[in-house]
């Protein structure tokens, strides 16, 4: 897909433009064009085929110059005003991008006094002791540079689960669109809803397998071929990852399915079952003797005939689901039809890219029955956060808008959580409205006691119905909190405090590991997208996964309740 060059090539205007305050507007535009392509569900190219210039100027935060820009790259390969700025800044922008701490100002300092231009670089100037000593830096960002560059190192190559889901998706309908497979499924990480894919995996049957093969390697997302079978082919695909494609024999197919799906820790002890029942498990079967005795059947047959629950994919890591599962006491867990509502929402009065009408619009589509907008508070500058007047008047335009639509729209804001755990807002201004989102988004560099008593006090204040993001991570870019979430999560129970699932795919925060120990003290759960544009809806998936590899039901989540019992929750 396109989307992902252009969501990167303006991003990277954005760094380039970000190295000069006069640009700041202009930087801001490309960033905010970034998110918005990146968070298409459609791939732009196709927009453009069908509905040219004006289809592009349809999608929030492009307009007209924007729009001629990706027109020229869509028809040209090439965009001249990107190709310009790189011959002025020969920096990999891109790569420093995944560094905390490390913006576009700091990378252009280092690049005047040192030459530094990359990772390598920047990591050999730091290891000789030669960052230390330019203004603005010393020891402690030396030494933070090698810390960081450390973790780059360690996420690897894997990809945002989004981009992995979208773009294997999209293979599967090419595929079945071209007649020759008769069943296409996304197995791997990506069928478990990892927060990361490594790599992407795709079964299918077909009679055709040789046919089935050539189509594949040309899939116009496809960058080069690393090896063709007639079984199995894998090919590097554009957006930075390679993809696995498997022709499964039909009798196959469940097995294959359980097999491929992993992960390799249960699998292996899945396997160590079907021994203990005098079987032998792997991708073709499940064989007493030479006899396939799951063949033509699903997946679900063979935990069934092993004396299990079906586990489903999300769980597969083991963590206890295997043990779960033998006793029966597989949870019915949280599905995305169970979800009424979306709580954590921002429009253009901060930094969203669409008016609130377009907002309330697009969660009618959702068929939702109520939405909660959430913009920013005052402290948050960059992102134009209100004052309490601008949210006090801001509510009169959403009780004007509340008869006019049929959705409830419930006022609200994502407020602060300032470095003495006091909220942003007034107290009254906080009373008056019916959600609030409470969030940590500066002075994060505090010890693990610090933050945990800055959490613990603004939950405390008893006037925050969500915990927003809370830890703070953005993956492969930025490290959680240091904070006790235990502790926190003692707090949020006491106070009726939700913790946020927040399913924007950077965040996706808490994250599965940190919902399985939070949840032990009972708290309750709000899966949000933090949309900024209406596309943004579509995130909710990702939170839902993420809710389900945390094992959580319906039951532990405030907004699959009906209106009158979330408001009831809400009022504390």
């Amino acid at each position: 897909m396109k989307n992902v060059e252009l969501s990167r090539i303006f991003n990277e205007m954005y760094y380039m433009l970000s190295t000069d305050e006069k640009a700041r507007f202009e930087a801001l535009a490309y960033q905010r064009a970034a998110r918005s392509i990146e968070s298409l569900q459609d791939d732009i190219s196709e927009i453009y085929e069908k509905e040219g210039i004006k289809g592009l100027m349809g999608i929030p935060g492009i307009g007209k110059g924007l729009a001629e820009h990706i027109q020229e790259y869509l028809t040209t390969g090439k965009l001249n005003k990107y190709e310009e700025l790189k011959k002025k800044f020969p920096i990999d922008f891109t790569e420093f991008s995944s560094m905390e701490g490390f913006g576009p100002k700091k990378a252009m300092i280092l690049y005047e006094q040192l030459g530094i231009t990359n990772i390598a670089d920047l990591k050999k100037a730091a290891e000789e002791h030669k960052i230390r000593n330019i203004p603005g830096f010393g020891e402690k960002s030396e030494a933070l540079i090698l810390k960081n560059i450390s973790m780059v190192a360690a996420t690897g190559s894997r990809i945002l689960l989004s981009t992995g889901l979208n773009e294997a998706r999209n293979i599967v309908s090419y595929l079945l669109a071209q007649k020759v497979v008769s069943r296409c499924e996304i197995a791997g990480s990506t069928r478990r809803m990892r927060e990361t894919v490594g790599d992407i995996d795709i079964l299918v049957i077909s009679d055709q397998p040789g046919k089935v093969m050539d189509l594949f390697t040309g899939y116009k997302g496809v960058k080069s071929t690393v090896v063709k079978g007639e079984s199995k082919t894998t090919v590097l695909l554009d957006i930075g990852t390679t993809c696995d494609l498997r022709v499964i024999k039909p009798e196959s197919f469940g097995s294959a399915m359980q097999y491929f799906t992993g992960s390799k820790d249960h699998n292996i002890k899945v396997r160590k079952i079907a021994i203990d029942h005098n079987y032998k498990l792997n991708e073709y079967g499940l064989y007493s003797g030479n006899e396939n005795i799951m063949e033509g059947k699903g997946e679900d047959a063979i935990y069934r005939e092993l004396g299990m629950d079906y586990i489903p994919p999300e769980m597969r890591e083991d963590r206890g689901e295997i043990e779960m599962a033998l006793s029966h006491k597989i949870p019915e867990l949280l599905e995305l039809s169970d979800i009424k509502g979306d709580l954590h929402l921002h429009t253009k009065e901060s930094d969203g890219m669409n008016t609130t009408e377009e907002m309330i619009t697009a969660g009618m589509k959702k068929h939702y029955d109520y939405i909660a907008i959430t913009n920013h508070s005052k402290n948050l500058r960059i992102a134009h956060g209100m004052n309490d007047d601008q949210f006090m008047e801001y509510f009169k335009q959403i009780d004007s808008l509340s008869d006019k639509y049929h959705i409830k729209i419930l006022k609200g804001a994502e407020v602060d959580i300032l470095k003495d755990g006091s909220l942003d807002l007034d107290d009254n201004t906080l009373k008056s409205m019916d959600v609030v989102i409470a969030s940590v988004h500066m002075d994060t560099n505090m010890n693990t006691d610090e933050m945990t008593d800055r959490v613990i006090n603004a939950v405390k204040t008893n006037l925050v119905n969500i915990l927003g993001h809370p830890t703070g991570r953005l993956i492969n870019e930025r490290q959680p909190f240091q904070l006790d979430l235990d502790e926190v999560a003692k707090y949020c129970k006491e106070y009726k405090t939700a913790m946020e699932i927040n399913a924007s795919p950077q965040r996706l925060d808490l994250n599965d590991e940190n919902i399985l120990k939070t949840s032990k003290h009972g708290v309750y759960y709000s899966i949000n997208t933090d949309s900024h544009n209406i596309y943004g809806y579509d995130y909710m998936e990702l939170g839902v996964g993420t809710a389900r590899r945390g094992w959580l039901t319906k039951n532990n989540v405030i907004n699959t309740m009906n209106l009158q019992d979330l408001i009831k929750f809400l009022k504390k």
